[in-house]
């Protein structure tokens, strides 16, 4: 009987080792099709942060016709009476005769994520340039669209070329281009901070927005697929740049592998009871590690895990974004506070202990200060 119940063990083992793996290539895949299923940045059907249905729901709402074409024939058949506005985000795919040929069809032109080279051959030998602050800035030019949206929210930056109309400038760099040729306006901006569904009610963005996108009664939102790219333009792929032998050399070494693992895989016995590890309270870990560095006497390193945990509740406080610099942090805190810049720095970053005593007391000043913030964030809330 023993061999018997041995061998149904094993059959059992093994049974439960195919089902586990079976259930890993579901999830797998689920996760997988999942993250492909989702809407990319500026979808106009998108209703995440980032999507771009909110600015369509309102162009609609103001009488223009939004066609959606998620390919390059799609959006040449819609720019076929050559009346309609073509939106569209970089199309590396593209050559720069099919990228100009696409855009000639069109009657106005914008573009969503302008990159250099699309800059380049639609805009003059414009350029990419850096980033702005996520702050307001002015339009500062006599350009109608920007005009009346008066300020917005910017993010990359761009260099104009020869001809090229810049608005919203930033240290010699501008947030958005636009040349007229031959009847047409070309314009580029970076979307992703402009017209999206989280920053659309910032500022003027929105009425940038619709001016830009609203020049014509129809709007071709074109989004560039890989199957678009010239043939005869594309690069050779790895398995045409590899000798034919290599693919199916490789599948034999997996095979190979797997059948050396079942092999010389161990046998599946009966479960063993084993104790498990002390389970060590997060308070008395934290006491532990705090008498770590009071035996060590080492003053700035504990102070600089302190300072680490206040500035990540300022953050969140603050609506900064993750991961924001400390002096950043600092300067934010100084500014919703009204205080002394150097202070607050000195309580967020630069000052060092050199005792116990001065531990304790910069502990205090960290913990003041959040308390403020904390007390600003509340108040200002109440009165809003």
């Amino acid at each position: 009987m023993a061999p018997v119940r041995s061998r149904r063990r094993g059959a059992l083992g093994w049974a439960a080792l195919a089902v586990g793996l079976l259930l890993v290539a579901l999830v797998g895949g689920t996760l997988v099709y999942g993250g492909y299923a989702q809407r990319a940045a500026l979808d106009p059907e998108s209703a995440g942060s980032d999507g771009a249905r909110a600015v369509v729901r309102v162009l609609e709402q103001q009488g223009v016709r939004v066609i959606v074409a998620r390919d390059r024939p799609a959006a040449e058949r819609a720019l076929a009476d050559g009346e309609a506005t073509l939106a569209m985000r970089d199309a590396p795919m593209l050559s720069d005769d099919a990228l100009r040929d696409l855009t000639d069809r069109a009657r106005d032109v914008v573009l969503l994520e302008p990159r250099t080279r699309a800059l380049d051959v639609l805009l003059n030998g414009s350029g990419l340039g850096g980033f702005a602050d996520d702050e307001a800035v002015a339009a500062d030019c006599s350009l109608p669209a920007a005009a009346n949206a008066g300020s917005a929210r910017v993010g990359e930056l761009m260099t104009p070329g020869e001809g090229v109309t810049s608005c919203f400038p930033v240290d010699g760099e501008f947030g958005l281009l636009t040349v007229e040729t031959t009847g047409r306006t070309i314009t580029a901006l970076d979307a992703l901070a402009t017209l999206t569904n989280a920053t659309l009610p910032r500022d003027g963005n929105a009425a940038l927005a619709l001016a830009v996108l609203g020049q014509s009664d129809t709007l071709v939102w074109y989004l560039p697929s890989p199957a678009d790219a010239d043939r005869a333009a594309d690069v050779p792929t790895l398995s045409e740049l590899t000798p034919p032998w290599v693919t199916p050399g490789i599948l034999l070494l997996i095979v190979a592998a797997l059948i050396a693992a079942i092999w010389r895989g161990r046998r599946f016995g009966p479960l063993v009871r084993e104790r498990l590890p002390v389970t060590v309270r997060a308070n008395e870990t934290t006491e532990g590690r705090a008498r770590l560095y009071a035996v060590a006497r080492d003053a700035p390193h504990a102070l600089d895990e302190l300072r680490r945990a206040t500035r990540g509740r300022l953050e969140r406080l603050l609506g900064l974004s993750a991961r924001s610099d400390p002096g950043r942090i600092a300067d934010a805190v100084a500014a919703r506070l009204g205080a002394d810049r150097a202070r607050v720095h000195g309580i967020l970053i630069d000052d060092q202990p050199r005792t116990d005593r001065d531990l304790v007391a910069a502990a205090d000043r960290l913990r003041d200060l959040e308390a403020s913030v904390r007390a600003a964030v509340r108040t200002e809330g109440t009165t809003r």
